[in-house]
């Protein structure tokens, strides 16, 4: 509907939905700013016609995950979109939140390596580790941590509870205390595609790149990100 024809939502028990439900909308006072409101008589949420503030657009979300995706740091997209930095790391958060692991598939073949970054400052460093399905080339597990036996732990359990066939791997020393030899392999160009992947990450996302001012301060933040990326 345009912007400028006559709306019956103005009406009580006008033909305006709910952006929730899709229900009819009655009258429901004035906000604090003297513009109309409106209720929903089913999920009881309220909502005015048009909202001033871009946040409220319920467009927003994907909007985040897009210009996340294309390299767009934190304050970046913010001047794009028109909202607050702060509104914006509580909105990728939030969008992280709703957003679950996928099925890890049986039986597969899977690569797994760690991507080194920091936090606030560059001694204070940390590893990002993830597996790769080979096949597909996606990625299945991740998890953010120092770089010890326990960050790994986190991605390998994973992956032996998906009755992995073969995990190819560097020659890190720590990978060969947590998975059986039948199934871990350290063959030379075995880990080609994780470690393309290692240079698309830097790529695509504007905390990670090389000789870059934009860094991460939160580990919350770094990993809602890395899940809006990866699983989005």
């Amino acid at each position: 509907m345009k912007e400028n024809s006559p709306l019956c939502f103005r009406c009580v028990g006008g033909t305006k939905a709910c952006n929730t439900c899709q229900t009819k909308l009655t009258r429901h006072g004035y906000t604090k700013s003297g513009i109309i409101r409106y209720r929903c008589k089913t999920c009881c949420k309220t909502q005015v016609e048009r909202y001033t503030y871009k946040a409220y657009d319920k467009n927003i979300n994907q909007q985040i995950i897009r210009l996340t995706k294309e390299g767009l740091g934190i304050r970046s997209t913010a001047r794009v979109l028109k909202i607050s930095a702060t509104t914006l790391l509580k909105r990728i958060v939030s969008i992280a939140q709703s957003i679950s692991q996928p099925a890890v598939p049986k039986g597969k073949t899977y690569e797994v390596d760690e991507m080194r970054t920091f936090l606030k400052r560059k001694n204070k460093l940390i590893w990002i580790v993830y597996a790769l399905e080979r096949e597909s080339k996606k990625v299945v597990s991740f998890y953010v941590g120092a770089r010890t036996k326990k960050t790994l732990q986190v991605v390998l359990k994973t992956l032996q509870l998906s009755e992995a066939k073969h995990i190819f791997t560097d020659k890190l020393k720590h990978y060969k205390y947590l998975i059986t030899k039948p199934v871990h392999k350290t063959q030379r160009f075995s880990i080609n595609h994780i470690e393309r992947k290692n240079l698309t990450l830097r790529t695509h996302l504007k905390r990670l790149n090389r000789k870059t001012i934009c860094f991460s301060r939160s580990l919350i933040v770094l990993s809602s990100i890395l899940k809006l990326y990866f699983w989005s």
